[in-house]
């Protein structure tokens, strides 16, 4: 898999991640678990859903 995630939408990813795993825990529903797909995808580096699009927010050495 070749990186598709930058740094700075890794950040956003984890923060939107946690946000979402917050109040799924606050409102006692178990729709928090999503915020781990974010957090997976700024882990790994890479977004399945940028493939189709051609999106990359990773900056590539030339």
């Amino acid at each position: 898999m070749k990186c598709n995630v930058g740094m700075s939408d890794k950040v956003l990813r984890v923060i939107i991640g946690l946000v979402i795993i917050a109040v799924g825990f606050y409102f006692k529903s178990w729709w928090g678990a999503i915020g781990v797909i974010p957090i997976l995808t700024a882990v790994l580096g890479w977004c399945p859903l940028y493939k189709p699009i051609r999106v990359s927010t990773c900056k590539t050495k030339t």
